[in-house]
């Protein structure tokens, strides 16, 4: 029986040598994968670690660049300088930590992509203000930085995200090949189970060292949120300090000039009331003081408004070439015979659809920006051309839309301008002219009125060689009609008939007074009310009533509101609106409504009689 029984014993020696075997290389083949988990989490780890420190290297450049914005000093450009320096290698290290994720590398390339864009917006606003003597903030560089940096933000919040989520798979991967290596273990030889048990202690050790190495990152993401919290509260001081600077230089300019118009109007007025006390009737000159006087103070009025791009617009549509055609004589009255004047006008112009009197009055003040830099003579060209704007060249043009624009180009062979002059171009208040020679508000009006109609404006300029101004239209795709090609009328004063009876509505007794008094002297019967309710209550005891005059701001009830009470009752009544400034009750857009017929504060007894006129007559 031993005999017969040593076989077996062997077999099962080797049975047993084998299942240890079995076992230890199951063990073995567990605890290989479980290290290659673990150095995936470690990566992810690190992965984790870089994009922390990128987003911190992004947010240094951008407070080094709002720190020299704010005060010009080059020692708070240290943490821009060497975020840039260190940008790069940074970015390099962090495509080998996530090389093995193609989401992530394709993510990354968006960030590389954005944060060269953000570093030549951050550069070119430096560069500005290095050359600015008189600096002002370009809101939309700022604007644009702050998307750029919020868009870094957001990507590289979905690479940490990613990589959470890759850390909680590699983990809970390592955590399983630990459980079968332990499993493993147990049915080897006591060897197999010491050696298991060590292995486990270590990969317990080292999911602890996971564990405290990932509460440590959740503590520098929360102290990172925390260091953007305050840098947005240091950047929302920066955005104010300039805006609060671009306000002073504004009102300073406004009250400026607006003092000196008031100075004429008060020196004429009071020049006038001594000469009428002292009998005198030779006070034409001091009438016509005032009057002119007042006349400069609602011009910068409407240059402030154009600037802002709230003035009342009447668009209608326009053949640039026509318009230029027409306006050629009204150029050579104005610049003298000293200036050369020469159009070239494009074949097969498209129209565009903006308001006449404002381009027109824009293409004057350009030609005389354009004398006043040849003053010993020179030649003035008027180009007009049919242009594309491509998605190339507005990336580069803040607020400017890609598309077909009509062209008007204006050329001198002036002295030029220097980059430092074409920055602050157009902004109100700026002018290179002599002091009492100009307002500064000539460009910044034809900005505003060619952004307001959906435009674009550009100055080209070489010292000594001339300046041109490019003025891009948007294209008018509408049915044809007649064009708005033709200087304006001249004013006439036109009267009215005894039985017109005019409806005046004015909330302010001295505004309401005058029109009044207007309206009897142009020759019509005339009531007047101080308020919306008033004014229906003599709307239905004069059934005679042919034109409701009205404010648009009055209180309780607009001038709006009150227009359509009116026509409710009668549907056949005239209105004509008039205001100061109303952004959305007659105006959307700077665009008057095209149900109305309106009359801008402050206006002549001509523009009076001619606009009621036209109205009345269904001119």
């Amino acid at each position: 029986m031993r005999l017969a029984f040593r076989p077996h014993g062997k077999v099962a020696s080797l049975g047993a040598l084998m299942l240890v075997a079995l076992a230890s290389a199951i063990t073995l083949v567990f605890l290989l994968e479980q290290l290659e988990d673990q150095a995936w989490v470690e990566q992810t780890l690190d992965a984790r670690s870089r994009l922390l420190r990128t987003l911190a290297t992004l947010q240094d450049a951008e407070t080094g660049e709002r720190g020299f914005l704010l005060t010009n000093d080059e020692n708070f450009l240290e943490p821009y300088d060497a975020a840039v320096r260190a940008i790069d290698e940074q970015f390099d290290k962090l495509g080998r930590a996530i090389g093995d994720n193609p989401q992530q590398v394709e993510r990354l390339s968006e960030l590389r992509d954005i944060e060269r864009q953000r570093i030549a917006v951050l550069r070119e606003n430096i560069e500005r203000r290095r050359r600015a003597t008189n600096w002002a903030p370009d809101v939309e560089n700022l604007r644009t930085a702050k998307f750029l940096m919020d868009r870094a933000r957001a990507i590289i919040a979905e690479m940490i995200a990613a990589e959470n989520v890759l850390f909680t798979t590699r983990s809970s991967k390592s955590r399983a090949a630990s459980l079968f290596s332990e499993f493993g273990l147990l049915a080897s030889l006591l060897l197999s189970v010491v050696v298991g048990l060590a292995l486990n202690r270590d990969n317990q050790k080292q999911l602890i060292e996971a564990k405290v190495a990932n509460d440590k990152l959740n503590e520098a993401l929360a102290l990172a949120d925390k260091e953007g919290e305050r840098r947005e509260r240091l950047e929302g001081q920066l955005r104010q300090a300039l805006k609060m600077e671009a306000i002073g230089q504004l009102t300073g300019g406004i009250a400026h000039d607006f003092n000196n118009m008031l100075a004429v109007i008060l020196a004429n007025l009071n020049l006038l009331r001594r000469q009428i006390a002292r009998g005198e009737t030779e006070v034409q000159g001091f009438i016509d003081g005032a009057a002119e006087g007042a006349d400069r103070a609602a011009r910068l009025t409407q240059r402030l408004l154009a600037f802002a791009r709230q003035q009342p617009l009447t668009p209608q549509p326009i053949d640039a070439n026509k318009f230029v055609s027409g306006m050629s004589e009204i150029l050579r009255r104005t610049l003298g015979h000293e200036i050369e004047i020469e159009t070239i006008l494009a074949g097969g112009l498209w129209r565009t659809h903006v308001d006449g009197n404002e381009l027109e009055s824009l293409l004057l003040n350009l030609a005389v920006n354009a004398r006043d830099a040849m003053p010993t003579g020179g030649k003035l060209t008027i180009e007009t051309a049919n242009a594309n704007l491509d998605e190339i060249y507005v990336r580069e043009q803040v607020g400017v839309a890609a598309g077909q624009y009509v062209l008007i180009a204006v050329s001198d062979t002036g002295s030029g301008m220097p980059p430092e002059v074409i920055a602050k171009a157009f902004d109100p208040f700026f002018t290179t002219k002599p002091t009492g020679k100009g307002t500064g508000l000539g460009l910044s009006q034809a900005y505003g009125f060619v952004k307001q109609s959906g435009g674009h404006i550009k100055i080209y300029s070489e010292m000594g060689h001339g300046t041109t101004i490019k003025i891009y239209l948007p294209r008018f795709h509408g049915e044809h009609v007649s064009d708005a090609t033709q200087p304006r009328l001249k004013a006439r004063t036109d009267l009215g008939r005894s039985e017109e009876l005019i409806l005046v509505v004015e909330d302010e007794e001295r505004m309401r007074l005058v029109v009044e008094e207007a309206f009897r002297e142009l020759g019509y019967k005339v009531v007047v009310a101080e308020d919306a309710k008033k004014a229906l209550a003599l709307l239905d005891a004069n059934p005679g009533v042919s034109l409701l005059f009205t404010d648009v701001v009055m209180p309780e009830m607009s001038g709006r509101e009150l227009v359509k009470e009116a026509l409710r009752r009668r549907p056949d009544l005239k209105v004509v609106y008039t205001t100061g400034f109303s952004r959305n009750a007659v105006i959307h857009n700077g665009i008057l409504d095209p149900d109305v017929n309106f009359l801008a504060k402050p206006f002549t007894v001509e523009n009076l009689a001619r606009k009621v006129r036209s109205v009345l007559d269904g001119n």
